[in-house]
């Protein structure tokens, strides 16, 4: 995130090794994935933006053939669940960047600065989900779940992973659980059904067993007369859409809070350690990059699609989605280690420096661009009317405008100025006073 841009201009160089604050090609490095990472979200979030339920099951709208088939397999196997990891990760490299160097400046009031921080990240996720109406948010999440990081800022690493690992267990075991039960009531289903293709009289479990599979099974495929509604209401206005989105929007940042709270804290405890390690500023040998590219795809890409593969041999079933999740954790851990590893020998090679310094503005200007993600795609689908109007693989001539004006806006806007417009009002509130925005301001500003 942008945490790490806003706090990082100011930090002098250190030396190779160090835990401390990293120099500025190390800098480029986090802010280069970062703005990778944040084009995959986008690359991701587009069915949620321009189609209706459409996220996990292509057949629901959207079309699931031809392009549009291709064009879920691609984002399954190589994007899905590593875009918010990667995304996690940098966050919980940007808590050590932060509190670091407050505290090596002398200040007593790092703990204030943190959490009135992430105080004010929580505020942006408001009125990224209620004001510009895009339930997908994540800056609240990130906000709320960071809250709980600043005890763990100087626990060493090894301790920091086990910690990490454990969690994301957590979370995967709980996933595992949910998949078990969906399964059962599967089970009970066919049994029910069964006895009702037989003629016999149904039990009042199994009576149960029906509904109960009938309602699980939403989650997967929707019907006709649902997606037509959600077309509808997407095409009513503003006042409806805010009614609606309120409803889910409540039901995420309260239940789904809980339920992903190791999903997301895992991975910026991870995040954490890697940085502490020289992982993530690129200090460590090439051949560790190497095994994370190799090992990791090789077991995520496998993993990825066996899943697909299986989804698509069964039609895009509701149970075929519930088996494929037996091994998602697997597969999206594995291969966001390949994306990571993969990134950082790019940064590493110094190989289109035009382009990663594109994608590093990117970075520095996360919120800012996050946020314009949801206010050019709101107004682009609900305002403009193209809301279920786009084939899925037509929703990616979307997403690749949107890449190309952000890598071409954001090095020019940061020519000129320190900041994205976001960061800068995200600094003045967290420090309590305006911050010099022009460059050369801020370098006449007294120190």
């Amino acid at each position: 995130m942008a945490t790490i841009t806003a706090d990082s201009a100011a930090l002098p160089p250190q030396t190779a090794g160090s835990n401390a604050a990293p120099n500025d090609r190390r800098i480029e490095a986090l802010d280069f994935v970062r703005g990778v990472a944040l084009c995959g979200i986008l690359l991701m979030n587009i069915t949620g933006f321009g189609l209706p339920d459409a996220y996990t099951n292509p057949a629901n709208a959207g079309g699931a053939t031809g392009l549009n088939l291709w064009a879920w397999i691609i984002t399954q196997v190589g994007f899905e669940g590593t875009q918010r990891a990667l995304f996690s990760m940098l966050f919980g490299a940007s808590t050590i960047l932060l509190v670091s160097r407050l505290e090596r400046s002398g200040r007593t009031d790092a703990a204030d600065i943190y959490y009135r921080r992430n105080l004010w990240l929580i505020g942006f996720g408001m009125v990224n989900a209620f004001i510009f109406l895009w339930y997908g948010d994540i800056l609240y999440a990130y906000g709320l779940t960071a809250l709980f990081l600043y005890p763990f800022r100087n626990m060493a690493p090894k301790w920091l992973i086990v910690i990490g690992v454990a969690g994301f267990i957590a979370g995967a075991a709980w996933n595992g659980y949910d998949t078990v039960r969906l399964l059962n009531k599967h089970e009970a289903y066919v049994e029910a059904t069964a006895a009702q293709a037989a003629h016999r009289p149904l039990t009042e479990a199994q009576q149960s067993a029906l509904t109960a599979w009938n309602d699980a099974r939403e989650e997967f495929k929707s019907t006709p007369e649902e997606i037509g509604q959600a077309i509808q209401r997407h095409h009513s206005g503003y006042a409806v859409m805010f009614w609606r989105v309120a409803d889910a929007n409540a039901k995420i940042q309260s239940w789904y809070m809980y339920r992903y709270f190791f999903d997301i804290f895992s991975m910026m405890l991870i995040g954490m350690a890697l940085f502490r390690l020289g992982v993530l500023t690129n200090d460590r040998p090439a051949s560790l990059y190497w095994a994370m590219l190799i090992g990791g795809y090789a077991i995520g890409f496998t993993v990825n699609i066996l899943e697909t593969r299986w989804v698509i041999d069964h039609q895009f079933s509701a149970i075929s989605f519930a088996q494929s999740g037996i091994s998602y954790d697997l597969g999206r851990l594995t291969t966001t280690i390949g994306h990571l590893g993969a990134l950082l020998l790019f940064v590493r090679s110094g190989a289109l420096g035009w382009l990663r310094r594109a994608f590093a503005a990117v970075g520095q200007m996360a919120v800012t661009n996050y946020l314009t993600h949801s206010v050019v795609c709101g107004i682009f689908f609900s305002g403009l009317g193209y809301y279920g109007e786009l084939e899925r693989y037509q929703l990616y001539y979307v997403v690749f405008t949107i890449w190309a004006v952000q890598l071409i806006v954001s090095p020019l806007w940061l020519k000129h100025f320190r900041f994205g417009p976001v960061e800068w009002l995200w600094r003045s509130l967290t420090y309590l006073k305006p911050q010099p925005m022009r460059r050369e301001a801020a370098a006449t500003a007294p120190a």
